[in-house]
């Protein structure tokens, strides 16, 4: 199966990542004696980088470091003309000594900043990096402060484990930030069963994410279906790839509205047609303009989109459960892929939590309602039995119409346990697993009167996972709330008791939050009361602080989480606004700064 590594479908550059090397600018012994071991601190930065992180599409981070060191305006001047050019995205400063703070710092508002200052007794590393902290802090341009806690020789190359674990935390946060500038989210439809995540309110793309708001009503899928605007030889491809490879499952309807064979043909053709057509309107297709469709083929550039469905398209045609599997899962009919993201009911919010997991880990994203919580007493109440281990305080029900990705089922391994992979580590007959381990159910008429099909499936534990979600808050701006946790097993009689009291035909995760004994995580039953919306998104790993680094670039603040404080890593500023209580430094610092890009 062909693994589509390195393809670049949206508009614009690849984001690099900038090193620039700052030194004493005192020539006649001082900078000279320097400029060795600063390069070498740059190469070594860029070295751990570019071996250890790829971008979402599978290609390799590429760094660029400054072309000389930087002991002054001027170098600093030279750098960002270069950085420029080669479009840097996240800016990394080094140095082992003492520099000149506002003459060689990054001065970029846009790019995210780290300063790695060497710990050394020799040359006052340090001293450099909390002067141009203070200096970022005073100009209001944040900047992610990177101190060694053990002391290093001068002639010590290599990084400590601890300044590597925060570069590498800081650049994965940053080339998100990077790779959202300027692209778009594509709303197919508008608003959704008056869903508020699904009223889309263009000031917090631009202000938040530097992103543009791009719109189709779901009439130009009619449009496309009947014009047939879309790649017939792709289609001929994909329908055989699906008889062969998407088993259908049960049909629950009442035997007098079951559609008949020739019926359900027909809405497996559409739904196939409505995946490349969406597909198509977020990437473009050079296909299309083949066939004398230029506009079409150029598409939306959209990293991220949602699809209403519900109720003005689902009344009336198959709805859009199978597109948003498929394009959500990391393999189709032409291979193993990047997972494209589409939420559902075009639910913004819930699309945005889905893309920060995605640019962070590069795995495909579970769309979950935040369904249920079933308490030990209610288990013991309904089924008889209790639960134990990780689930005896009690689980969530994570459990979506049908669209969740096929990579949530688990099916695929890290270290010969359940784990979702970025795609291009996932092996062939991982694929199939994660297809045998999905059937696709007939909808439920009442609520999809035009028919089609969802997956349906149980996520297969243990798995460590984090569960987000972005909420909007009228006189505050955007929030985000995280829970790190486990997708779990529970005995098969006990779940499907419970799978019948809501939809059977959906697929299921259930969901342990780690408890810390506090606030929201007091209890499970906590965490479900205090979530902030209806659905949210599942990230395979524990990626709570990555996400409060990111969250941290864009200034949003976090108001529930249950992360370690010795690893949450935020601007150096944010210590100004309080170092005893981190959640409400968190929303001062945020509220001082504003939006990345307002």
């Amino acid at each position: 199966m062909q693994k589509n590594i390195g393809r670049k479908r949206l508009k614009g550059a690849i984001p690099r990542i900038g090193i620039r090397p700052t030194i004493d600018g005192r020539e006649k012994g001082v900078r000279e004696s320097l400029e060795g071991q600063t390069m070498g601190m740059a190469n070594a930065v860029a070295n751990l980088l570019s071996k250890s992180l790829r971008h979402p599409n599978g290609m390799a981070v590429e760094c660029v470091i400054a072309d000389t060191t930087i002991g002054g305006v001027a170098q600093s001047a030279m750098c960002a003309e270069k950085f420029e050019r080669e479009n840097v995205g996240v800016s990394i400063t080094v140095t082992p000594c003492w520099c000149y703070g506002s003459e060689t710092m990054d001065m970029n508002p846009y790019v995210p900043k780290a300063i790695w200052g060497f710990n050394g007794t020799e040359r006052p590393g340090a001293v450099y990096l909390a002067a141009v902290l203070a200096a970022h802090s005073q100009k209001g341009l944040p900047a992610f402060g990177i101190y060694g806690k053990d002391v290093q020789d001068q002639d010590d190359t290599s990084i400590p484990e601890d300044v590597r674990e925060k570069l590498l935390q800081f650049t994965r946060a940053g080339l998100a930030i990077a790779w959202m500038r300027g692209k778009s989210y594509l709303s197919i439809g508008g608003v959704s069963m008056g869903i508020a995540g699904s009223i889309i309110d263009e000031k917090y793309f631009q202000d938040y994410f530097g992103m543009r708001n791009e719109y189709v009503d779901m009439s130009e899928i009619t449009r496309r279906l009947t014009e047939e605007i879309y790649d017939k030889e792709e289609f001929t491809n994909a329908i055989k790839w699906v008889k062969e490879k998407c088993k259908e499952g049960k049909d629950t309807n009442p035997t007098e509205v079951q559609k008949s064979r020739e019926q359900k043909d027909k809405e497996w053709e559409i739904m196939i047609k409505m995946t490349m057509i969406c597909r198509d309107l977020m990437v473009g297709n050079p296909k299309l303009n083949e066939l004398g469709f230029g506009e079409e083929s150029l598409g939306h550039n959209a990293i991220v989109a949602g699809f209403q469905g519900q109720r003005h398209w689902t009344d009336f045609m198959p709805n859009g459960d199978f597109t948003e599997t498929i394009l959500n899962s990391s393999f189709d009919w032409n291979g193993i892929r990047q997972p494209f993201i589409m939420a559902t009911e075009n639910d913004a919010l819930n699309g945005i939590s889905m893309l920060f997991g995605h640019l962070l880990t590069q795995t495909s994203q579970v769309f979950a309602d935040v369904r249920t919580y079933w308490s030990a007493k209610a288990i013991k109440r309904v089924t008889g039995k209790n639960l134990t281990g990780i689930a005896e305080n009690g689980l969530i029900h994570l459990i979506n119409s049908g669209s969740a990705t096929m990579d949530g089922t688990g099916q695929q391994q890290v270290n010969g346990k359940p784990a979702l992979k970025p795609f291009w580590q996932i092996t062939e007959e991982e694929v199939e697993k994660c297809l045998t381990a999905t059937k696709w159910d007939a909808v439920i008429h009442e609520y999809f009167r035009g028919g089609g099909f969802s997956s349906n499936f149980l996520t297969r534990g243990e798995m460590p996972m984090t569960l987000s979600r972005l909420n909007f808050i009228k006189g505050m701006g955007l929030v985000l709330q995280l829970a790190e946790g486990w997708a779990i097993n529970i005995p098969d009689d006990i779940h499907q008791i419970l799978d019948e009291r809501t939809n059977n035909t959906w697929p299921t995760t259930w969901f342990v939050p780690k408890l810390t004994g506090e606030g929201a995580f007091r209890t499970v039953y906590d965490v479900m009361n205090n979530w902030g919306a209806n659905h949210g998104s599942l990230c395979y790993g524990h990626i709570g602080s990555e996400l409060i680094t990111l969250a941290s670039m864009l200034r949003i603040p976090v108001f529930m989480h249950n992360v370690p404080k010795e690893k949450i890593f935020r601007p150096s500023s944010w210590n100004a606004f309080g170092t005893k209580d981190l959640e409400g430094a968190d929303f001062r610092a945020c509220a001082s700064l504003g939006p990345l890009y307002k």
